[in-house]
């Protein structure tokens, strides 16, 4: 049996924003029951060139549409980085996953050969859709993904492995 691109990426994607969300909200309550400014953690850092917080989740969400609307022939609608709270935050991932429900599989599947044209480090890079799904999205979503954990985590918020990887059900 072999898996299709929507397999390999809009579920994947969607679960992995799910347990991101998971993640916000118990930052949230630990901020609220410590009296933590939530500026505070959504400003961390796990060094100083490193972007903080709500720019790791910013991105993670980007790459999760923004490569869903790619593997189905699309231009991603822009959403403007605008989120100061674990509320707005959480908003932000429900946005993506709900987008990312719009696209039919069957307009992702067959991508493996699409050309998608991006522009890195100011140079235009192009890739066919399975490797710009798995070379070039997948690790960047996992990279923003696993930064925004270890920030939190850093910043003494109780979450683990099972929060990040989820259930398996």
């Amino acid at each position: 049996m072999s898996i299709t691109m929507y397999q390999a990426s809009v579920p994947q994607f969607i679960r992995m924003l799910a347990n991101l969300k998971a993640i916000l909200e118990k930052a949230a309550a630990h901020a609220a029951a410590k009296k933590i400014d939530e500026s505070v953690l959504l400003g961390a850092r796990l060094f100083p060139d490193m972007f903080p917080l709500t720019r790791q989740v910013q991105i993670a969400t980007d790459f999760a549409r923004g490569t869903g609307a790619r593997l189905a022939g699309m231009e991603p609608t822009s959403v403007d980085d605008k989120e100061q709270s674990f509320v707005e935050l959480a908003a932000r991932v429900d946005n993506a996953i709900a987008y990312l429900r719009t696209l039919p599989a069957a307009q992702i599947d067959g991508s493996e050969k699409r050309e998608i044209t991006r522009m890195i480090r100011g140079a235009p890079k192009t890739f066919t859709g399975l490797d710009y799904l798995v070379k070039y999205a997948l690790p960047n979503f996992y990279f923003h993904l696993s930064t925004a954990y270890a920030i939190l985590r850093h910043n003494g918020i109780e979450v683990g492995k099972g929060d990040f990887v989820g259930t398996f059900a």
